[in-house]
């Protein structure tokens, strides 16, 4: 069976192909009250393609949102919202040569096994980073919600192929300077170099990975409900659901492994009257629950699977080897996209856990 839905309190469902109809999600359990309008969303999507033609593939979707459901005069109902995404550009005829030979890196052949053959093989079907879309429209919903109560969350590209910042930037820096360029990082002139380790993969036929970076500020004490719903598994858990993550740790993650409990524990001081720490190494989480300290954490991306370059793999349905170039519109390098995606998705979690936690409740007040 599938898994289509995220959340106890705040749940979303979602549902489309890449090259189906369209994309969307149904957000189950928003409350009452919440100022919505469809520019809410409709920025928010925007930011998800960087304008720079040289660094992204060649599909351009319009992503038009339109509200289904869930919203009557300007605000949420408190019943469920569906938002609608139409596919406009969508080339299934790209994919029938594909439709036999897996390509490698992509979960073609385990969702033919799993599925018998009747899963949606055109450009990832289910599968496909075409999704990220619907999840970043549930997201904008989600970050409204937590702007309510004054929490904000900011993601940026870390890392692209080997080049990234040394240290995270200031809060305000990222604010302003994430999406002054196509690699959405708070640095041009790192920016410029991740751009040209971009560009020479795309030449070379290749791709690259990297590292989203993201923190939440103003989180109050206490969001997440251990054991098993710790906010970091829980968001752990809903950030494996991007396509092409392949890791995530909070603070100071691995690099925890090779301290000492003298350097790694985050020490306790009061300022300004508040209780604090001197450090962050637990990225702003103990024992699954928020310190008060801004939340850390970091997403790792593979690089893209469909690259140009000959690469090995069978046609399944006659058991042959063979050889696979993909051609077609492919990103050489996903993580730019990925920055609002991080963002929404981590705003989803969190806005599920403080309603479960009390501390969103469940009808607004104007």
């Amino acid at each position: 069976m599938w898994s289509n839905s995220i959340g106890k309190a705040f749940v979303v469902t979602c549902f489309g192909e890449s090259h189906g109809p369209g994309v969307g999600v149904t957000i189950d359990g928003c409350p009452a009250g919440l100022p919505l309008e469809p520019e809410d969303i409709q920025v928010a999507l925007e930011l998800r393609i960087p304008q720079d033609k040289d660094v992204v593939s060649a599909r351009r979707e319009p992503d038009d949102v339109e509200i289904f459901s869930g919203v009557f005069q300007h605000h949420t109902t408190g019943a469920p919202i569906t938002l609608h995404l139409r596919n406009k550009d969508t080339r299934p005829a790209d994919y029938e040569s594909l439709k036999d030979v897996v390509r490698p890196g992509h979960a073609d052949y385990p969702a033919k096994v799993k599925y018998g053959g009747f899963n949606d093989y055109r450009g990832g079907g289910r599968l496909s980073g075409r999704m990220t879309a619907a999840f970043l429209a549930a997201g904008a919903v989600a970050t409204k919600l937590l702007q309510n109560k004054g929490v904000q969350v900011l993601a940026y590209t870390l890392a692209i192929g080997g080049v990234g910042l040394e240290d995270s930037p200031d809060a305000d820096v990222a604010k302003k300077m994430t999406y002054s360029n196509s690699m959405r990082c708070p640095d041009e002139t790192v920016a410029d170099k991740m751009r040209k380790v971009v560009l020479a993969a795309r030449e070379d036929g290749d791709s690259v990975g990297g590292i989203v970076e993201c923190m939440v500020l103003n989180l109050p004490v206490g969001v997440g409900e251990p054991i098993f719903d710790a906010l970091d598994a829980e968001l752990a858990k809903i950030i494996f659901g991007i396509p092409a993550v392949k890791g995530v740790e909070f603070g100071a993650g691995f690099h925890a492994a090779r301290l000492k409990g003298s350097q790694n524990n985050d020490q306790y001081v009061i300022i300004e009257g508040r209780v604090s720490t001197v450090t962050n190494n637990s990225g702003g989480v103990l024992g699954g629950m928020s310190t008060g300290m801004p939340l850390l954490l970091r997403v790792a991306f593979k690089p893209p699977s469909s690259i140009a370059k000959e690469q090995k793999t069978v046609n399944v349905s006659k058991m042959e080897e063979a050889t696979l170039g993909v051609k077609g519109r492919h990103d050489p390098c996903v993580v730019p996209k990925a920055v609002p995606v991080v963002q929404g998705m981590v705003a989803i979690g969190i806005a599920d856990l403080m309603i479960r936690g009390g501390m969103i409740p469940r009808v607004l007040q104007s």
